[in-house]
């Protein structure tokens, strides 16, 4: 049995890729199997939704537990954070699950809660699917042996740090790979694997096969980030942003993030004119699935990567915007500035827009 632990719903997503790319032939870089061992058919996987608070991202992951339903998996909702009792319960129930899989897939090494679960891992492989970006540090971390913090967090450790550190540790250890254990990242983000890692490309197979082609308008479409609600960036200067490119490249559409806020949303409507779409999908999903702008302009995230291999083949543009030093907030990482410029100057099949001044 496979198992696989999902947050949100562009992790589940992945996970389907990765299970669609291994139902197939052998993959490149990935070790043969032994005899007797299990592939990862939808009959021989199951995901674990360990459900979040927030409406925007339990809503969306509805519907993806839907889609994996569809296609044969099994999908256990667990409602991991639904009162003090919850993590103790969840632990209690998924121990002999976790006991017995042959292989554990994750979505969110950074997510305590994950790694909490891998202190009770005893299978030998172990695969990280894309959570966005954040693979990218993760690699980069686990190469430098340093422990595991999300770039934009300034590395402070409170007393919560503190007290997870045996764990963060714990969960380290796992994530390493040795003899006794090997470890898949399974990734569409350009990474550079320390020794041992074996990383095998997501070029959206499963996505492109499910949906599509797309009907195309003729406008542009603007996709909305987080980045203001992290910390970040300034709202200001994120309004001011938007209003200039939906202006510049005739943007009518704006594809929000499910962690942006109603207050911000409803200004950016007011001032830019822009329809708000909530979408009821990951991005990648809602694009190859249309209708979609023959231009799709984003600042530094994910889609920059995701949306030009979900939508390879259709001619759709997608154009990414950098962000000014003058934008980030005093209350953002000292390493967001080189991290958000590393997002968008790898990017590959996009247009680079500079920040407007």
């Amino acid at each position: 049995m496979n198992l696989a632990f999902v947050e949100s719903p562009v992790q589940l997503l992945n996970v389907l890729e990765w299970a669609h790319a291994r139902s197939g032939a052998p993959l490149p870089g990935l070790p043969a199997q032994p005899a007797g061992s299990v592939p990862a058919r939808a009959n021989d996987l199951t995901v674990v939704v360990l459900s979040p608070t927030d409406p925007m991202s339990r809503g969306q992951l509805r519907r993806m537990a839907e889609l994996a339903r569809e296609e044969g998996f099994t999908v256990r909702w667990q409602e991991a954070r639904g009162g003090a009792g919850a993590p103790l319960r969840t632990m209690r129930e998924l121990g002999p699950m976790l006991h017995r899989a042959e292989r554990i897939v994750i979505g969110d090494p950074f997510s305590r809660y994950v790694q909490l679960l891998l202190t009770m891992v005893r299978s030998r492989d172990l695969t990280v699917v894309d959570d966005g970006t954040a693979t990218m540090e993760f690699v980069a971390q686990l190469a430098r042996g340093e422990r595991l913090v999300r770039w934009h967090r300034r590395g402070r450790r409170g007393l919560r740090e503190l007290v997870l550190a045996p764990v963060t540790f714990l969960a380290r250890r796992r994530l390493t790979p040795s003899r006794a254990r090997h470890v898949e990242v399974f990734t569409s983000m350009p990474v550079e694997a320390p020794p041992g890692i074996t990383v095998t490309a997501n070029d959206f197979a499963w996505t492109r096969s499910r949906f599509g082609p797309p009907t195309i308008t003729r406008g542009a479409d603007l996709v909305g980030t987080s980045l203001v609600e992290t910390g970040v960036v300034d709202p200001e200067q994120y309004l001011e942003a938007v209003a200039y490119l939906a202006r510049t490249h005739g943007a009518t559409r704006y594809f929000a993030h499910r962690r942006e806020s109603a207050d911000k949303l409803h200004r950016l409507a007011a001032v830019t004119g822009l329809e708000i779409v909530r979408p009821d999908l990951p991005l990648e999903l809602i694009a190859r699935r249309g209708p979609i702008g023959r231009t799709v302009l984003s600042f530094p995230s994910t889609v920059v990567h995701t949306l030009p291999l979900a939508l390879a083949g259709t001619g759709i543009r997608v154009a990414v915007c950098d962000i000014a030093p003058e934008w980030l907030r005093d209350t953002a990482s000292p390493r967001a500035q080189g991290f958000l410029a590393g997002v968008t100057g790898t990017a590959r099949d996009v247009q680079h827009l500079p920040a407007p001044v």
